[in-house]
């Protein structure tokens, strides 16, 4: 089940006057990008992740908003609640989008009676479009919702996954971006029966371990489970700025501000890093990141000397900065486990006030005064089962 244009049909929930006009969604800056669009939009060639000047010389008359993430996260919670109370086993891999198991539901109700009254019962309760696919696997049943949109909804019996999938193009398999999509073209294959009629081994030579899974998913072969929670392997976060800048204070600032951010983040979860990425974007749109190992961790004054020294290997001053990122991986359950040599008493404590401070007045409550500045590092909690609101570009 997926949410049709989901921040546009929130804001029209709450305005009316915006129903039937071209809406853009995300960054209102030149700056920014589109986080979502609605089909009168869609109509002029736009789409999301486009940047958000783009967008606006295709549409001038496009109406731009800012977004409101406590808007959207009330609405999805609203879906989520219809949802969890309907069925046995339901999995939200984002904001919008679920997967639903109804594996033995035909024997009671009959599974697309079941998905249709629950698509019903979410239109009535939430006022909100949504679409959904019904098959056999997880692979056909998005690519049909794909297909049943705007507000609609697609069956695919059993037996009738490779006829369906046959006509469509090879970018509709979850999986085939752009680089993807222009090596297959690049072999002349852009329809996904072309695919279905390759052998499995030339997709192997061809695209490697990748070729063989979208091989098996052009075919409607997809034994992947609905599982109701993931387990995070990283957490990260990143920002554009509004003007590319060479301001070492203003870079180092919001480095050390995402960093303390996401250790607070990994404490508050009872989790412990093992690997430190810095990722760096110039004006030029080169990208460059570097990742360090370091013994397992979830304190401040451990993460922000690797960030900064990651960050000072890749920095080159006379170059002008776009954006920053910082992600800690390869997460484990665990507390910190104290250092005999370079922990001290005052460290520990030190954290430990903190963070009491902040889960009592909010992640921002008490921080370094060199990420003063940056005032808009994400705030939700990583470790809750929720996956991360989408929200609208903010900058700083």
């Amino acid at each position: 089940m997926d949410l049709d244009t989901f921040f546009v049909s929130c804001e029209r929930h709450t305005d009316s006057s915006l129903n039937g006009k071209p809406i853009l969604i995300g960054g209102t800056s030149d700056r920014g990008v589109v986080a979502s669009c609605s089909y009168e939009a869609r109509k002029f060639g736009i789409h999301s992740a486009m940047p958000m000047r783009m967008a606006k010389q295709l549409c001038p008359e496009a109406i731009v908003l800012r977004g409101n993430s406590g808007i959207y996260t009330k609405f999805s919670n609203a879906v989520t609640d219809v949802i969890k109370e309907s069925v046995p086993l339901y999995e939200k891999t984002s904001i919008d989008e679920f997967y639903i198991d109804l594996t033995g539901m035909d024997k009671f109700f009959g599974c697309h009676k079941l998905a249709s009254e629950l698509r019903q019962k979410i239109i009535k309760e939430t006022g909100l479009p949504i679409s959904f696919g019904l098959s056999l696997n997880k692979t056909v049943s998005k690519i049909a919702t794909g297909e049943a949109k705007p507000n609609n909804e697609i069956r695919i019996l059993s037996g009738n996954e490779k006829p369906f999938l046959a006509p469509l193009s090879v970018k509709k398999i979850p999986m085939v971006g752009n680089v993807t999509y222009k090596a297959l073209c690049d072999l002349g294959v852009k329809r996904i029966h072309t695919i279905q009629e390759m052998p499995m081994e030339l997709m192997h030579k061809v695209l490697g371990k990748n070729g063989l899974v979208i091989w098996k998913k052009a075919n409607g072969i997809d034994n992947s489970p609905v599982v109701q929670y993931h387990e995070r392997k990283s957490i990260s976060t990143e920002r554009t700025f509004n003007q590319d800048t060479t301001d070492v204070t203003k870079l180092k600032g919001m480095v050390v501000a995402m960093a303390e951010n996401l250790a607070y983040q990994l404490r508050r979860g009872h989790k412990l890093t093992a690997c430190v990425t810095f990722k760096i974007r110039y004006s030029d749109f080169q990208t460059y990141t570097q990742q360090q190992r370091i013994p397992y961790s979830a304190m401040d004054h451990m993460l922000i000397p690797v960030v900064l020294d990651l960050f000072k290997k890749l920095y080159h001053r006379r170059l002008l900065v776009r954006l920053i990122g910082v992600k800690f991986s390869h997460l484990v359950e665990g507390g910190h486990q104290v250092n005999l040599f370079e922990d001290n008493e005052m460290h520990l404590n030190l954290t430990n006030a903190m963070d009491k401070m902040r889960e009592r007045y909010g992640d921002r409550a008490v921080m370094s005064a060199a990420g003063l500045e940056a005032k808009t590092i994400s705030r939700f909690n990583p470790f809750n089962g929720e996956p991360p609101p989408l929200l609208a570009n903010r900058r700083r």
